[in-house]
Formats: C-alpha cells, structure tokens, sequence
C-alpha cells in the first residue's frame, strides 16, 4: 500500500510538472527533448505518459510525412516537410497555375506548329504525290484536315474540363486500357520519337552558317541537337511563367521566318516567275500507296493544334480560351504553310526541291544573297520553339495519368516552389536521347505516324460516341457533326492504307503498340505484387522526392 501510495505521489508532482512547463512553453517555447519528467515504472502510468506526451506534441504544428502511398507530402508554404514546420496562414497551394491566357494559348499552338514540318515536309509530300500541283493540294487538305480536327478537341476540351488531350478523352470515352495504350506507345515511341525529329532540325539548321561550303558532319548534328533538348528540359522544369514567355518570342520569329520566305516569293510572282507552275500535275503519276505517306508529311507538318488540349487545367477561361486560340492559330497557319510552298516553286523546281536537304535555305539562298545566313538561325528558333512548346505540353499528358494511376506515381507530383512538373518533364529526356542516336529524320517520322494518328482518330471518333450517349453534357463549344465524321475516318483510314504502304515502319510501331496490353495486365491490374517490389517502389518515390524537392499536387476543383 505504501508503495502506491508512493508512486501516485509521484504520477501527481510529475503531471504538475508537466502542466508547469507546458504553461512556460506557450511564453518561451522550447524544443520537446528538453523537457525533463519524473521516472514512471508502472505499465499503466507509462500508457498514461504516451497520451499525454501525445497530447502535448500535438499542440505544435504536425505534417504528415508518409501518405498510404508511400510518398512524402508536402505542407503550405511550399517546403518538404519536417517536424518542426509552421504553415504561414495564407501560403499558396502547390498546384499547377491557371496562366495559359489567350495570347499565350495562340503562341503555344503556332509555336508548336511551326517548327520543323514546313521547312522538312515539302520534300516528303511532292516526293509520293508526283507533282508540284498536287502537293498544293495535299497542303491546303492537310490544313483543312487539321482545322477540322481542331475544331473536334475544342468541342472536347470545353466539354471535358481536365488536362491530358488524347488520353483523357479516350479514358473518358473508352475505358482504362485503351488510354493506358495510348500514354504507354506516347510515353516509349511517340513523344521521344518527334522530339528527336525537331531536333535534329534544330540542330541542322543552326550549324547551317559554319559549314556553307561542305556538308555538317552528322555527329556534330546530333551533339547539338542534345544540348538544344537538354536547354528545353531544363527551361521546362523551372518556371511555367518564363516557358510561355519565351514561347511568346519565339513564336514571333516563326512568322518572320515565314515572312522572309514569303514576301520574296510573292515578289517573284509578281515579277512573273510562274514557269515552274506550268503542267502543274504534270509529271510522276500519284501512287494510292504514296498518299498515307503524303498524308502522314502533311499532318506531321500541321501536327500541334492539339496541345493546348494537354494544358486544359492551366488555360484561363477555357470555354472561350481554347476555340478562339485554335480558330485564330489555324487560320495563321493554314494561309502561311500555302504561301510558303507557293513561294518555294517560284524559285526552286520539283527535282531541285527533292534534292536539297534544307530546303528553306536552298530558297533564300537563291533570292536573299548575304541575308541568307539569317534564315537558318530562324529556322532554328523555330524548331526551339516547337520543341520547347511540345514538351510543356505533353508533360501535362504524363502527369494526369500518373494522376490517374498509370504511369508511377513521382511523375504526378509538382516543384514545391517552382510550381512545374518536374518529374514529368524530365522523364522524356533519357528517352528522347535513346532516339535521337538511334535513327535518322525521316525513318523517325514514319515510324511515330501510326500511333499518334490512330489514337487521334479514335479519340474524335470518342466525340460523336458522346454526343449519343451524353446528349445532356455541357458543350459551350459545339461542331456540326459531319467535322469529327470525316476527321476520324481520314485518320484511321490512312492508317490502315499505311500498312499496306510501308509495312515494316508501322508493322514496328504496330507492334510497339501492342506491348501496351500486357503491360497494362502487369502494372495496373495486377494488384498482388510482391511486398518487396511495393517496398522498393516507394523507397525510390521518396528517394525521387528528396532529391527533386517535389510533392504531390495539394487538391483542387477541376
């Protein structure tokens, strides 16, 4: 008896003690270590000292350090959290801002656009449509083509408010395993594989002026490609603010590089240099196997009025945002891509075309004298920017399937003070690389068209697929029905002609495809992996997360 009687004397100074100092710590707060306490040997007063250690730690600030994912989450202020934190009142949330206005909207899908594909594309398209007339005419279809086709996503991203384009359309409209194909042939051929096609035109045409008189060495070529992709990654993964800015400027040298083409071929028209249109669909008769390959030259060259579809949670005022940016982009470039090719035949026959292998500075060579030297260096910002734009785009693709449990969950999370995605952006890098020194331009263009124009027509065929089964959905923007028709069958037209065309570059992307499917059984429906494997797994996610200094998006409203 005396014994307890002893110990609950002791319990009781040691509580006042405790309520004494804890007083003192809300004058002169103090750390939780120097707090000294009586020594308790009962199991029960020591359960009684958990709670109220408990009790006390929990009147300073907590964060939470490991989710049921497994991952470190990040706190207010922008900082990975520690122990001691304090959350400012009024510190922003670490989420992606809504900074995609109407002028920065137009400059991503003209700076996207133009790029790559005018100054490389009139070759592909005169080589498999014969003659110089119907190549015009492939490039005027090809334009109203991709007006259609943008039309069809402005309908989709006005009514299906997220980010993701294809893939968030087709996960909406056909289910989890056809959107998982599609980032999955995105993520390992598509993205890699057309960043690598810029590229390398960048890196052509930006060593043009020091190797006038011989031919650039391809390994030159190719290490300067590599730095170009590396200063985007780089540009990408540090402010969203500065990417749209200099995407703003580049796009402005893209149609003066335009203009420097077109202004002396109208001139040349005017002067009465039209002898190269005489018998303008005379010559080599147009193969039907050719036209795919045409098709998929012209589209490649159109191919970026889909992306501010990949940015839809950034775009401020979506619902008027993004039809008036594509409406006014694609009317740009549709009337600049005829003009330039019209004012390439002024100067340049149809056999000097297909010979030349920049064919842009072949025509200001001829016309521009000493000024010609300028025209790569604009070629060259116009490739930047299409890499620049391509790759803030489709790093939203990559970080809302890894939202939606796709792709490994690090790629979904955000800068806690850059606000980018930085994982997402970086992913693309490494690949980008293992394409860029595994083939060359035009091999790399064939071998990407099949998926992306298979998966682009199935996503616009998803369009008309809701417009019955949800005919009460939200559409501010909304499409005669006849656009997304003609557009989606065009595409899967094309594609299935292409395999008869050119077997061996589609059967290959084909089969790329296809891997999709299992890989789809392995990494997301099966659900029993092995405790080491999740073990592992989340050890990297946190590895990954200390050294990039990355959370996962805190929640918002879409």
């Amino acid at each position: 008896m005396m014994r307890r009687k002893d110990q609950s004397t002791k319990v009781a100074r040691s509580l006042e003690l405790l309520s004494c100092q804890n007083k003192a710590s809300q004058e002169h707060p103090t750390h939780l270590e120097e707090v000294k306490v009586l020594e308790i040997v009962t199991p029960h007063s020591v359960e009684r000292w958990q709670q109220l250690f408990v009790r006390w730690a929990s009147r300073k600030p907590v964060v939470a350090t490991i989710s049921k994912g497994g991952y470190l989450q990040g706190n207010m202020s922008g900082r990975l959290p520690s122990m001691g934190d304090q959350e400012p009142p009024g510190q922003e949330k670490v989420v992606l801002k809504k900074k995609i206005t109407l002028l920065r909207g137009v400059s991503i899908i003209i700076g996207t656009v133009i790029g790559s594909g005018i100054f490389i594309s009139p070759k592909g398209i005169l080589q498999n449509t014969g003659s110089v007339g119907m190549s015009l005419v492939f490039w005027s279809a090809c334009g109203v083509l991709s007006l259609f086709g943008a039309l069809s996503y402005a309908e989709l991203g006005t009514s299906i408010k997220k980010s993701g384009g294809h893939y968030t359309y087709i996960l909406e409209v056909f289910g989890p395993l056809l959107a998982f194909v599609r980032v999955w042939v995105e993520l390992l051929v598509i993205r890699p594989g057309a960043t690598a096609v810029i590229s390398l035109a960048f890196g052509r045409y930006i060593l043009e002026p020091f190797f006038i008189q011989c031919e650039i060495p391809e390994l030159a070529i190719k290490l300067v490609t590599a730095v170009g992709i590396t200063v985007v990654m780089v540009l990408n993964s540090t402010s969203v603010s500065w990417s749209a800015r200099i995407q703003i400027f580049l796009t402005f040298c893209k149609l003066t590089a335009i203009l420097i083409i077109i202004v002396p071929g109208v001139i040349q028209l005017i002067k009465g240099q039209t002898h190269h249109f005489k018998d303008a669909f005379s010559g080599r008769d147009t193969s039907l196997m050719g036209l795919p390959l045409a098709f998929y030259y012209g589209m490649y060259a159109y191919a970026g009025w889909f992306y501010l579809n990949f940015i839809t949670e950034e775009v401020d005022n979506p619902e008027k945002t993004i039809p008036l940016a594509i409406c006014i982009s694609m009317a740009i470039i549709t009337v600049g891509y005829v003009l330039t090719n019209v004012a390439y035949f002024t100067t340049i026959s149809a056999e000097e075309l297909l010979q030349s292998s920049a064919v842009a500075v072949t025509f200001s060579e001829r016309l521009l004298g000493k000024f010609s030297l300028a025209v790569p260096i604009f070629v060259a910002l116009s490739c930047f920017g299409s890499m620049n734009g391509g790759v803030f785009a489709v790093s939203r693709l990559f970080y809302v399937a890894s939202r939606e449990g796709h792709l490994p969950e690090i790629l979904s999370m955000i800068h806690v003070h850059k606000h980018t995605p930085l994982p997402a952006v970086i992913v693309l890098h490494p690949l980008t690389m293992v394409m860029l020194f595994s083939g060359d331009l035009y091999s790399l263009l064939n071998f990407l068209s099949f998926a992306r124009w298979l998966f682009m027509g199935l996503a616009v065929a998803g369009l008309i697929y809701l417009r019955y089964k949800r005919p009460d959905m939200h559409r501010p923007f909304k499409v005669p029905l006849f656009i997304p028709a003609l557009f989606s069958f065009t595409c899967l037209f094309m594609v299935v002609l292409s395999l008869y065309s050119d077997p061996f570059s589609t059967g290959v992307g084909f089969l790329i495809t296809l891997t999709g499917v299992p890989a789809y059984y392995l990494f997301i429906v099966w659900d029993k992996k092995p405790k080491w494997f999740r073990r592992l797994s989340d050890r990297i996610t946190r590895t990954l997360q200390i050294i990039l200094e990355v959370v996962p998006e805190d929640s918002k409203e879409l």
